[in-house]
Parts: structure tokens; C-alpha cells; sequence
């Protein structure tokens, strides 16, 4: 079946040859996009092919088809054996129309299968609508430039640029139908990419393809090192973290940062943990770059909330418990607006986003607004690192737990009876909570 839907990809006409047909066989004989001849394999049911392939369990029948294929001049393939095979089937990426196809001389074809699934995971799904945008300009650009040179140059260039970035993104080629400027594809564009909670692997398959094509990446503070290391080497690394209390950096300096280098021609990243547009401030970025018509690119990250809850086995829904989910934060210049009856009302669950300094407060608001003591929670601090820690708890020694657990940045507070899920756990957790 597998060899039948290669060869049916490739638009060849296919016989099969066999006693019996299975269901998947059965189904395209049906609808006609394969012949059947019913029975045990003849000689004579070779004349006219232009390639065979013996795919049996019986290496007798497939010794015979070999010696029929090898006395008419057909190449044949054996499957599974490649030392009686004339050719083989390489492992494929179908990006259409670009094709990779990954072959160890018929000696492993696990191994090929394992390196197709490699490359497949690095290839953007949208390639190949990247080809046949390409494609329709070749000839224009060969009129327009032509010596080889500056064409090499301009390709280069294009493929790296801000219109294959929005290829790639999915907006339809058709859109993009208007003059290239050949002279533009210099300009530079900024990527707002979401890293995730801080594992490495967590990391989606676009923020690992545009790190690698940033030239200048202004990360946050608390984006580990071993995501930073997924980038290009010779990436320039600016550090436009802000400490809590501290802002060494800001916003306004990050903005700025963001359109100068893009303006120099360069890709710029801006790195950020979990997700741009949750807490991340990627809407005012965003703001900004579109007024200096800079090309954008969002790349969504798992939010830190979402990562904290699957860490600590906790649903943030759950029927019966929690009907709704409410992201917030209790730091920066609207958290002293909240409207904390809303957030004390029970048959939800709340998520306070850098809330380690606030505890105290959160605690005592939410109490003063008729959640009992006995309400659950869970602090979970590093969601998703190597010294993740969760620590459940209840309203009423929240303060206290959080006073003796000395946390850490990035900490996040889940409060709802869904937190009563939560399974305490973390490498520090013995050493650094005191007893009581």
C-alpha cells in the first residue's frame, strides 16, 4: 500500500498483482486509480511495465519477479532487500513541488525514515507555496537582473526577507502579487517570537526557524540560555530584561531598539518567555513597528499559565470545579484597578502572572472579598524548568508558604478548587521549606 500511494504521487499508472486485495487496495481499485489482476504472480504479467515491485512475505515469489523483471530489462525493487533490488524507494518530504528524498543505499531504511522525520520537523509546512511563489517571479527577476551574481544576491536575500517570511506565515502568494522591489529585500523585519515557559523543547517548530534566521535577538531576562543557544551563533545578543523594581530597560528603549535595527536592514527577534500578546507587552511592539512600517511577525508561545497548569497536573476547566479560566497580573500599572470581586467569585479559576511579590496582597484581597481560607491554590515556580517546584496550599497559608518557599521569578499562582489537583513536588522543595 505504501509503495502504491508513492507511485500513484508520482502519476503512474499501477497494476497490482495478487490474489487478494486488502481494504486500502480494494478502496482505489474501486474508485479506479488502480488496476487488480487476481492471482498468483505470472512471468508473462510483466510485459509492458516499466517498473516492478515485488512486495510479498514469500521470498520465493519475490526471487521469481526479480529473475522475470531482470530477463525483460525492467527495473525491479524488492522490498526490504536492496541487495536484490535495481533501485530503491528513498524515504520523502513532500513539500510540493519541493521534494527531499533520504536514502542510505537500501542498508537502513529505518534509519532514512527517522532522518526524513528530522528534516520534515525543520521544513515549514508552507515551503513548497514558497517555491511556486518564487517560481512565477524567476523570470522577472532574470530580466531584471541579469548577471548571475546580483541574481544569487537577490535570491538570497529574498529568501530571508519579510515577503517569504509571510509566505511562510500563510498569507495567500496571491495577496503578495504586486512588484517586487528588488532594491527592498535589504529591508529589515522584526519577529515577536513566544519561547515558552523555558524548556528547550517546548519551543514550537516556527520560533526555532526564525531564531536561527535572526541576525540580532533583544531577549528577556529569564529566557534561559539553552533557548538562547538555538539561535545563530554569530546572532547579536542584547539583554533588554526588566527586573522587578528595577527597570534597567525600558519599554520605550526596547521599542526604539527594535525599529533601529530593523531600519539598518537587519532580522530582529524579540525573544520573550511564554507568549507575546499574553503579558508580554507585543501589542504595544507591535504598535510601534507597524507606524514605522516595519515588517511584523508573531510567533505564538505557550503561555507560562497553560505550561504551570500541565506541570502541575492541574486542569484549568473542569466540570463540576471550574467553568471558566481568568489570566491576570498583579504587577504594573493596571493591577491596581481589579476588580477583585470578580476575581473572588467561586466555579472559576484565576491565574496571577508575576505574582511571587504580590502574595500578601492577592491573599488578603481575595479574602476580604469572601473567599474562604480553606479555598486551594497552587504556587508553581519555574514552570517546565529542571528546578520546577509546586507547592499547594490553601488561602488561608498562602502568605506563609510562599514567605518560607523563597521564590523565585518566574512564580505563578493558580486559585480555584482545580487546584486541590495539584501534586506537590521540586528538587528544592525538602532543603528550602522549613517545617512549620
Amino acid at each position: 500500500m505504501r509503495k502504491v500511494e508513492q507511485l500513484l504521487k508520482a502519476q503512474a499508472r499501477v497494476c497490482v498483482i495478487a490474489p487478494v486485495l486488502d481494504a486500502g487496495l480494494a478502496n482505489l481499485r474501486d474508485a479506479g486509480r488502480i488496476q487488480w489482476r487476481c492471482g498468483d504472480f505470472s512471468p508473462a504479467h510483466l510485459d509492458g511495465a516499466a517498473l516492478v515491485v515485488a512486495a510479498t512475505d514469500d521470498a520465493a515469489v519475490n526471487a521469481a519477479v526479480a529473475v522475470a523483471a531482470r530477463e525483460r530489462g525492467i527495473w525491479f525493487n524488492v522490498v526490504d532487500d536492496g541487495a536484490n533490488s535495481q533501485f530503491i524507494f528513498p524515504a520523502i518530504v513532500d513539500r510540493s513541488p519541493l521534494i527531499v528524498a533520504v536514502g542510505t543505499a537500501g542498508r537502513s531504511p529505518t534509519l532514512a525514515r527517522r532522518v526524513r522525520a528530522q528534516i520534515e520537523a525543520l521544513l515549514p509546512q508552507r515551503i513548497g507555496e514558497l517555491a511556486e511563489y518564487a517560481g512565477r517571479w524567476r523570470e522577472r527577476v532574470k530580466a531584471a537582473l541579469p548577471e548571475v551574481s546580483r541574481r544569487l544576491r537577490f535570491w538570497e536575500t529574498f529568501f530571508d526577507g519579510p515577503i517569504a517570511t509571510r509566505v511562510l506565515a500563510g498569507e495567500a502568494p496571491a495577496q503578495l502579487d504586486t512588484d517586487i522591489d528588488i532594491d527592498a529585500t535589504a529591508r529589515g523585519e522584526v519577529y515577536l517570537i513566544g519561547v515558552g515557559p523555558g524548556d528547550p523543547d517546548l519551543l514550537t517548530l516556527r520560533a526555532q526557524q526564525l531564531l536561527q534566521q535572526a541576525d540580532v535577538l533583544l531577549h528577556d531576562r529569564l529566557v534561559p540560555s539553552q533557548i538562547l543557544d538555538r539561535a545563530r551563533r554569530d546572532a547579536l545578543r542584547i539583554d533588554v530584561g526588566k527586573s522587578p523594581g528595577a527597570h534597567d530597560t525600558t519599554q520605550e528603549s526596547i521599542n526604539r531598539q527594535l525599529v533601529e535595527w530593523a531600519q539598518r536592514g537587519l532580522r530582529v527577534a524579540r525573544v520573550k518567555g511564554g507568549d507575546p500578546f499574553v503579558f508580554g507587552r507585543g501589542g504595544e511592539e507591535l504598535a510601534v513597528l507597524r507606524e514605522a512600517g516595519i515588517p511584523v511577525t508573531v510567533v505564538p508561545g505557550i503561555t507560562a499559565a497553560t505550561a504551570a497548569a500541565a506541570s502541575a497536573l492541574v486542569p484549568l476547566t473542569q466540570r463540576g470545579f471550574s467553568q471558566s479560566v481568568t489570566f491576570v497580573t498583579a504587577t504594573g500599572a493596571g493591577s491596581g484597578s481589579l476588580d477583585w470581586a470578580a476575581l473572588a467569585r467561586p466555579g472559576q479559576t484565576v491565574v496571577f502572572y508575576m505574582g511571587g511579590a504580590q502574595i500578601d496582597t492577592i491573599a488578603a484581597k481575595l479574602a476580604a472579598h469572601g473567599l474562604p481560607p480553606t479555598h486551594p491554590v497552587a504556587l508553581i515556580e519555574r514552570a517546565s524548568w529542571p528546578e520546577e517546584r509546586v507547592l499547594p496550599a490553601t488561602l488561608g497559608d498562602l502568605s506563609g508558604i510562599a514567605r518560607r518557599g523563597q521564590l523565585q521569578s518566574p512564580t505563578l499562582l493558580i486559585v480555584g478548587e482545580v487546584a486541590a489537583f495539584a501534586i506537590a513536588r521540586g528538587v528544592k522543595e525538602t532543603a528550602r521549606l522549613p517545617p512549620v
